[in-house]
């Protein structure tokens, strides 16, 4: 790794924000796309904007709970079925465990919802 690598921060700086022109259930919905791809939060807000706090306040289910738990659920299945999908262009025991790794991981993010 180069020193130029070592020395760049992963998140912007504290203090640095975006405006979110986004309606309050758009966010809630990207926030759970985002969450279902394993983006952290931080790095979900400086991409969107959206407040870390609501992001934080939905991952805890402080915040509309069950409407974040429909689309964190959606979310998941919509990456699953993606996964599966693109299993269909290989072939043989490549093909049977993306499809297998796809499913595992789609039950463990089931389970901790």
């Amino acid at each position: 790794m180069s020193r130029e690598q070592q020395k760049r921060a992963p998140n912007p700086p504290l203090g640095y924000s975006r405006e979110c022109r986004l309606t309050e259930a758009k966010q809630i919905r990207l926030v759970a796309e985002f969450h279902a791809n394993r983006i952290r939060p931080s790095r979900i807000a400086y991409r969107l904007g959206i407040d870390i706090a609501l992001i934080e306040s939905l991952l805890t289910g402080e915040y509309q709970p069950a409407f974040f738990s429909e689309q964190l659920a959606a979310a998941q299945k919509r990456r699953r079925d993606l996964r599966v999908k693109s299993s269909n262009r290989l072939r043989g025991q490549a093909a049977y465990e993306a499809r297998k790794t796809a499913e595992r991981d789609f039950e463990t993010a089931q389970s901790q919802i």
